[in-house]
């Protein structure tokens, strides 16, 4: 007959999963703390006293999750924190993460949206989303933006320090017509538009990529703070408020944010 083996009882599986959420906290303070504190500070973080977060910082530096400066006394993160910091980066999609996003702008605000990031030949889409009536327009995954006349084009140019990117701008200038022109700032058009947007965390665009079309766009950042994707919103003029205020302006903003934070962009 074999032995059944002996489980925890119910007492002890709490003290367990307690001390397991303690360790935690104590890890998430120190990353919220620079990566870096006292012992006072730590605990002060978390809400424990200092005798208690002293002991389970010994148990994590016993594990190498924890390291402590011999000068200092302070503790930081240790190298095996930094390894699951790097697994998880390694892990982190801009694609994959913005999908809640998405459903969220598409659900809430009724409108189309979608991620795109920046490709050889230009803005490029590469995932969408359509309310249930949606709005015809003729974009879809794989169609490639106006680095000028689109949202999305205008944040990757006002983000993007890029030589690449630049000339992407400057050849769409060249070949735009007198009213694409009237649209931009007469002396200095890709500067100008630019600043506007990294002034407002957002680009706009009425009526400019797409006749009867407006769309909002914000940037997302990876855990270097590189912008890495835009998501955008858009809808028909006549009813969308495409301001960087307005209730769409506000909500891809938000939602690019949050997406940058899944990325570890803090």
């Amino acid at each position: 007959m074999t032995a059944t083996p002996d489980l925890p009882r119910p007492r002890e599986r709490r003290q367990r999963v307690q001390a397991a959420e303690t360790s935690m906290a104590v890890l998430k303070a120190l990353g919220e703390l620079g990566g870096r504190a006292g012992l006072s500070v730590i605990a002060a973080r978390i809400e424990e006293s200092p005798a208690k977060v002293h002991r389970y910082l010994v148990s994590l530096m016993e594990g190498g999750l924890v390291g402590q400066d011999a000068a200092t006394q302070q503790y930081f993160l240790g190298m095996e924190t930094l390894l699951l910091g790097l697994a998880a980066m390694r892990q982190a999609d801009p694609i994959r993460l913005a999908e809640a996003s998405l459903i969220r702008l598409r659900e809430a605000l009724e409108v189309t949206c979608f991620v795109a990031v920046m490709g050889n030949k230009g803005p490029t889409i590469v995932r969408f989303e359509e309310p249930g009536l949606p709005v015809t327009v003729n974009v879809r995954v794989g169609s490639v933006l106006s680095m000028l006349w689109s949202a999305t084009g205008q944040v990757l140019l006002a983000t993007l320090d890029e030589t690449a990117v630049r000339a992407l701008a400057e050849a769409e200038l060249e070949a735009a017509t007198a009213e694409q022109r009237a649209m931009l700032h007469a002396d200095d058009p890709i500067g100008a538009l630019q600043r506007s947007v990294q002034a407002a965390g957002c680009a706009v665009v009425r009526d400019t990529n797409l006749r009867g079309i407006s769309a909002v766009s914000a940037p997302i950042y990876n855990y270097a703070g590189r912008p890495c994707a835009v998501l955008t919103a858009l809808g028909a003029t006549g009813g969308f408020d495409p301001s960087a205020d307005g209730r769409v302006g506000l909500a891809v903003r938000q939602e690019a944010q949050a997406i940058s934070r899944l990325l570890g962009n803090t």
